[in-house]
């Protein structure tokens, strides 16, 4: 077996794969106190924009695939549209034939917020205040920050001073970014999520409705308000130019998320899924289907040269079809013919041209801008994706997130754009817009031809079904969380959450039939607090009651086609999910019990490992579900249960 520093974890009970260990953790407590895959992949998501503000932020975008149990896999579509006013004329008007790095200009309607509430609300069991207090707690209370956060601030410090100092207030407080060992905090963006909920909660009573009421409150309420008077606000960005955005309430208003069919490709017995071309999701279809049905030996330089060239050729599609100007020939770009014509095109030595194919016999239409060298120009602090800086001297990632829950639920999600080095910050929210209309062309008649309801992002989760099996395909370099095998014993059948619907975009699979526990219950796990019983171990609980499915206002679908629901009195009834147990040793339910560090350090059977694992007296250690959190008196640095890195 080769040498490896992250082992394979294998186990029953569920797993979370992300890009930063407290965003694994803390989806995993989700999993642990009796939520899906979708409530753990929105609390993540929340996450990892408080601990990888330099990757994703709340009005940046997610594409996210979600695989319920025995269901089909599907698209939610987290990226927005062009605002309005962002025409090719309104550029060209301000002496601009590319679109801005930084600033308002390149701000598309946010995008990633409202995907986390539909997946939530859709799919999800975890009430709104629950979904984002782990978020909440990291930004209320502090985190330690990777490197790679505070050396994004420094590379745009200047800037922050002397013109974008919102961000300076909040990421230079006292002059000093963000360092390792050292707890850093963004107040503003707790607040903004805490008056979020307050508001949500006065709005509405269930928690379908209060997760609705959020979404207006983003797209109507104290959010919008703040992000319009944000591109408002002159700014200076990546032209040297200071300018005002495009975006509107108008905008922010009409705009939501929705889901769709995925693309998909049948290669060599699987049946790869990626969202479609406003993404770059179909580039690894294509890649896939450029191969020879022989491959040359694995590891092999010849290998690795057809991987790459074969990577170059879809890519170069990628600049010609992909976006959403016009229709994309997805069918021809994935065809036998069309593909085994490009794999001829792959010779012994390496290919430096822009190669795009003609699919249908139609000929490629590329933006000048798309022959430009990476290195052939200097650099601009912020500008461009965040893995590459335009100097090439910094690197950097992107955020993902993929989960597996006890019921065979699995989600794939990559949250990107609205980093801290894209806008300023909003004053009132603590976070900035967006960026990701950076990606589209000014020329008429280029495929990502900048214009009202067109945009394309380069982020790409997937996947992929072998037989009845889903598989969610991690990213390297992640930090895993779960229980391994032998750990916590997996629960009886319990339901997966789902939505029904009228709209032939949305086709959830039906809910198995609900089933019923008899433990104590908690009563009060919310972040950064110890947990309390109601029921000694051994009391009886009610089974959890069926309720039918809420309706909701008809809406008109969203500029992509999103759900266009209407009102449903034959909606099939949806059952409660199982509520967090606080079991003891003789009365511990299946689903909670605990993992191979024993979970709740417990005298009487009164709590169990869906609450708080440990608390002891006279100000030692106290360790609750958040993990890697060292609390006031705590004399150690606990990382997790069950799942320790």
């Amino acid at each position: 077996m080769p040498f490896t520093t992250r082992p394979t974890l294998q186990g029953t009970f569920g797993m979370v794969s992300s890009t930063h260990w407290i965003a694994s953790q803390s989806a995993m407590a989700v999993l642990e106190r009796g939520g899906n895959a979708y409530d753990a992949a929105v609390a993540a998501g929340f996450v990892l924009h408080v601990v990888e503000p330099h990757l994703c932020g709340p009005a940046g975008e997610v594409p996210v695939l979600l695989a319920p149990a025995g269901g089909e896999v599907r698209v939610l579509c987290g990226q927005g549209v062009a605002p309005r006013g962002a025409s090719p004329a309104h550029y060209r008007g301000l002496g601009l034939d590319v679109v801005p790095g930084t600033g308002p200009l390149a701000a598309a309607v946010p995008g990633a917020f409202d995907a986390w509430m539909l997946l939530l609300r859709d799919w999800g069991t975890l009430s709104l205040a629950d979904a984002l207090g782990h978020a909440i707690g990291y930004a209320e209370h502090g985190h330690a920050p990777v490197e790679r956060v505070g050396e994004t601030v420094e590379s745009v410090r200047r800037l922050f001073e002397t013109e974008w100092t919102s961000s300076a207030d909040v990421y230079l407080p006292g002059g000093r970014s963000p360092r390792p060992g050292e707890l850093f905090r963004n107040p503003a963006l707790a607040a903004t999520w805490r008056r979020l909920v307050a508001e949500a909660e006065a709005a509405a009573t269930d928690r379908e409705g209060r997760i609705d009421a959020a979404r207006e409150v983003w797209r109507t309420g104290f959010v919008a308000d703040a992000l319009v008077r944000q591109a408002a606000r002159p700014t200076l960005d990546t032209s040297g130019e200071r300018h005002t955005g495009t975006l509107a309430a108008a905008d922010l208003a009409a705009w939501s998320a929705g889901y769709e069919a995925p693309v998909r490709h049948e290669w060599r017995g699987w049946t790869v899924c990626k969202a479609g071309p406003w993404s770059q999701g179909p580039v690894l279809l294509q890649q896939l289907a450029l191969l020879p049905p022989d491959l040359p030996a694995h590891g092999s330089g010849e290998y690795v040269h057809l991987l790459v060239e074969g990577c170059k050729l879809a890519m170069a599609d990628r600049e010609a079809w992909y976006g959403d100007a016009a229709p994309v020939p997805l069918d021809e770009l994935l065809s036998e013919p069309y593909n085994a014509a490009r794999r001829a095109l792959i010779g012994e030595k390496a290919s430096y041209e822009l190669r795009p194919g003609s699919p249908g016999g139609r000929p490629p239409r590329l933006s000048p801008h798309a022959y430009t060298v990476l290195g052939d120009t200097a650099g601009v602090p912020g500008a461009g994706e965040p893995t590459v800086s335009r100097d090439g001297a910094t690197r950097g990632d992107t955020c993902h997130v993929d989960v597996v829950d006890r019921w065979g639920n699995m989600v794939a999600a990559t949250p990107s754009g609205g980093w801290l080095q894209s806008n300023p910050v909003v004053p009132e929210l603590g976070f900035p817009l967006g960026t990701r209309l950076q990606m589209t062309w000014l020329e008429p008649g280029a495929q990502r031809e900048a214009q009202l309801g067109d945009d394309r992002v380069g982020l790409e989760p997937a996947a992929a079904r072998r037989g009845g099996d889903h598989v969610a395909p991690a990213v390297d370099d992640v930090d895993v969380a779960g229980v391994p095998a032998g750990g916590a014993a997996p629960a009886p059948p319990s339901p997966p959450r789902s939505r029904s619907a009228t709209a032939s975009r949305c086709s959830p699979s039906a809910p198995p039939a609900a089933t019923s526990r008899t433990s104590g219950s908690c009563t009060s796990c919310s972040p950064w607090s110890s947990c309390r019983t109601s029921a000694a171990a051994g009391t009886s609980r009610a089974p959890s009651t069926p309720r039918t499915g809420t309706t909701s206002p008809s809406r008109a679908p969203s500029i992509r086609g999103g759900c266009a629901r209407e009102a449903s009195p034959s909606s099939p009834a949806r059952p409660r999910r199982p509520s967090p147990t606080c079991g003891g040793a003789a009365t511990t339910s299946p689903s909670a019990a605990p993992g191979p560090r024993g979970g709740c350090a417990r005298s009487p059977a009164t709590r169990g490992p869906g609450c708080c694992r440990r608390r002891r007296t006279r100000g030692e250690c106290r360790v609750t579900r958040w993990g890697a959190d060292r609390l006031p008196g705590c004399r150690r640095h606990v990382i997790g249960w069950g799942h320790d890195r």
